[in-house]
Order: C-alpha cells, then structure tokens, then sequence
C-alpha cells in the first residue's frame, strides 16, 4: 500500500509541476519534455546579456568552463555573449519504458548465470553448508527465519557481492535470497519481518572500494582520485547500521546481543584494515587490489560450486539448466515493476521537481547565514534513492560543473557511494515476488538514506571543509 501511494504521489507532484512551469513561464515545451523527450535534447535557446549573467556563473564562464543550473546549461561564446540553453538530463515517458525493458533484458543473461550455478550449489549442499556458519549470526537478526535455511546462505552471497562492489552478482543472488524467504513467509503479498531486514540491509548499498567513483574522478582528472575513499567507506558503513538499527527498533530486535556485537565489531575491524591497506595504495594499485578481489572472488566461487558438485555426483549441466531458466522466468517478470516505477521517477525528473527543491534548500539554508557549499551537492543525494545511473550523471555533472577535487564535487561523489538505489531496488526485490504491501520497508531505507546523507555532508566537511 505505501509503494502505491508512493508511486500515485510521485505522477501527481511531477504533472503539477509541469503544469505550474507551463503556466508561469514561457515552458512550452515541458509536456514534450515529460513525455517524448530523450536525454541529451537541446529544447530551447536564448541570449543572455552579459551584465545580467549572475556572479557564480560569470565567473565560470570567465575560466573557460561551461555552466549548468539543473537542466539549464550556460556557455559563454568567442564574440563574448553568453548563451543559455535547456539540455534534456533524463528521458521522457517514452523512451524510459523502452529503457526499463532493456534494463531486464540485460538482466537476463546474468540472472541465468548466477541463477545456475546457485542451483548447483543448492544441489550439491552448499548453500545449507554456509547457511550453517553464518547461523549464529543470522539467527539473532532474522530469528523468524528457521537455523540452516538455504535463505541464510543466499543473503550472505548477496552481502559479500554487494561488499566487493559486484552490482550483477548481488542482483541474482538478492533476488535469490527474497525468493527463498517467500517461501516461509505466510502472508505471500505482504512482506515479512526477514524480508525487510534484508532489504533495508541491501538498500543501505555498504561496499568496500567505490571503484567506478575512483575511475570517475579519475577520468575527470582529478588530483587524487581516491581521497573519497575514506569517507564514502565510513558514510555507508553508518548508512548500514542505521539500517540495522531502525528495522530492529521495528521489530524489536535487541542487537546488543553478544553474538550480534562480535559480528559487528568483526566486520569493523576488517573494514579498518582494508582502510589502512588501500590507503598505502597508488590508484592503480587500488585499481588492481579491486580486480584481484572481486573478479577473483567471482572465479573462486564457481570453482568451488563446481569441485563441491563433482564430490557430491550430481548432474551438474542440468542443474545449471534448471536454475538458468528461472533466473530467466524472474528477469521477465520484474519488467512491469521496472516499468512502473522507472516512467513515475522519470516525470519527476523532467518535469523540474528537483530543481525546485534545489533552489528552496539553497535559499533556506541561506537565509539562516549557514554555509551552502554542501547544497550544490545535493542532486546526487536526491536522485539516488530514484534513480541509479541518474545520480552517477549527477555526480559527474556536478565534478564537470565545480571540478572534482571542489567542494560540492568530492561531497556529490561520497553522496553517490552512501547508499544504494531504494526504489529501484523496492521494485525489482518486491517484484521479484509480487510483493505489494511493503509495510515500513520504505521509510526506513528512505530513513537510513537520510543517515548516510547527514553521515556524507558532515564527513566531507571534516575531510576537505577547506576547499572551496
């Protein structure tokens, strides 16, 4: 039910929006903008007289970068006018429907692969085997779910794919995982205790190495790439225990168990060492470190699947096979999801609700004499509950726009690695099992988001507080 008012509140904040510009101003084109619109179209172009270009911009222009205001870019031409003109930052109705279905087709081989060799493992018993040595720890934070189910195993696949930063591995194992728990769960269209734990546990996005943020610095020609890599580690690692904190206080988990205590302070520890072995690191070292890792975490766990099912005689192929199909069957079926979800986020896009919220903070936080720096920031953290590659064009818009080793450039990055898509993944999770009434699950990933922004904000001014 919240999703669905959610949703509903979504198409009906973004046409009155629209509305309002087509009113209000000369935005003419906004219903086309909404509705047939692609990502990159210039729509509408004007002169601007040079004396009334605002101070911010001019001195932009004047250092020879280009300017962007939301959707509003400013370019200052060689005879020395400055020309404004609107660039479409996201897709219209349309064409986000044909990119929600291409989304799930490229799901598909890689729900298959990984949906394969899970059944292999099923088979073969490694799944219970490892759902036996994460029980302890498990057991005290998903007490509903029975000692040794094969669920346990598939969360802790998703977590440790999810901790390298392998985004197709987690999806399959994820999915995986909630599939398992519906399984147990006794009311099939409303979401159970478990499930949410694990949701808001996976939303809360906690990855050890940003690597595509470091190689989006990088490639911004940044002085240090990896200095946000710190920060971006400690805002997803609150992220993540407030996570923990908010579901448990729901269902009255007492996560000052011994047990709970020693798997936290464990995971601290080793996150602590990582910290001070990458930041010894070149950024090609860092580079390098992550691909060992992961994708030889990767190889490692196939290699094992397949040596456990060779010890076990089991048809290997045709467990693969079994497995491959329903990964198939589960990609098609998150498509209307997908679909539903993708075209409400991209009417809030287009239709200019965000920079209407950018500009209201901006003038707020102003009026209270507060320093403002950290709002030109903010786009990323808006959009990433929404929309993940959105919030990754944000934040390299907002590196291109300020420079990425700015202020609000290195805070759009740590903003980026905080947390993880909540819709997106509300949609594909709960679609996966035709989940519809998704209880509280919303507001506390939405509330740990606001954690791991708050987290963001406040370490970035404690790690480069004095840049401009």
């Amino acid at each position: 039910m919240a999703l669905s008012r959610i949703w509903a509140a979504f198409i009906i904040i973004a046409v009155m929006a629209a509305t309002f510009q087509y009113i209000s101003s000369d935005n003419n084109d906004i219903y086309s903008r909404m509705v047939t619109g692609k990502s990159g179209d210039t729509l509408k172009t004007k002169m601007i007289d040079s004396a009334a270009v605002p101070v911010q911009i001019a001195k932009a222009l004047d250092s020879g970068k280009e300017f962007r205001n939301g959707d509003i870019k400013f370019i200052k031409t060689a005879d020395n006018k400055v020309i404004s003109y609107r660039e479409q930052t996201s897709d219209g109705i349309i064409p986000t429907c044909k990119s929600a279905v291409d989304i799930a087709i490229n799901l598909i081989g890689i729900m298959a692969l990984f949906m394969g060799f899970m059944s292999i493992a099923e088979k073969a018993g490694g799944i219970r085997l490892l759902s036996k040595m994460i029980g302890p720890f498990f057991s005290k934070l998903f007490p509903d779910v029975p000692k040794g189910h094969p669920s346990l195993g598939h969360m802790m696949l998703n977590f440790s794919a999810n901790l390298l930063g392998l985004d197709n591995a987690a999806t399959p194992f994820g999915i995986k995982a909630m599939e398992s728990l519906q399984e147990i769960n006794p009311k099939k269209d409303t979401a159970s205790n478990a499930q949410i734990m694990f949701l808001c546990l996976h939303a809360s996005g906690l990855t050890l190495i940003p690597v595509s943020i470091i190689a989006a610095r990088a490639s911004l020609k940044a002085a240090n790439p990896t200095d946000i890599f710190v920060p971006c580690m400690i805002a997803t690692f609150f992220a993540t225990m407030a996570a923990m904190l908010i579901v448990s206080y729901r269902q009255k988990i007492n996560i000052f168990q011994p047990v709970i205590l020693m798997w936290i302070g464990g995971l601290s520890a080793i996150i602590a060492l990582l910290v001070v072995y990458i930041k010894s690191l070149s950024f090609a070292g860092v580079q390098t470190f992550s691909g060992v890792l992961s994708n030889g975490l990767i190889l490692l766990i196939f290699f094992m699947i397949v040596l456990g099912a060779l010890y076990k005689r089991i048809n290997i192929f045709d467990a693969f096979v079994e497995g491959a199909k329903n990964g198939f069957e589960t990609a098609v079926r998150i498509i209307p999801y997908l679909v539903g979800m993708l075209v409400a986020i991209s009417m809030l896009r287009t239709s200019g609700t965000f920079d209407v919220l950018i500009h209201g903070m901006k003038n707020m936080f102003a009026a209270f004499g507060t320093d403002t720096r950290f709002v030109d920031g903010l786009p990323t953290a808006l959009i990433k509950p929404l929309s993940g590659s959105g919030a990754r064009g944000m934040m390299i818009d907002t590196m291109k726009t300020y420079s990425p080793d700015s202020f609000a450039g290195r805070l759009s990055c740590i903003l980026q690695g905080s947390s993880d898509t909540t819709f997106y993944v509300v949609a594909v999770y709960f679609g996966a099992v035709s989940i519809k009434n998704t209880r509280y699950a919303i507001g506390s990933m939405l509330l740990a988001d606001l954690v791991g922004i708050i987290s963001s904000i406040i370490l970035c001014y404690l790690f480069f507080g004095n840049i401009g």
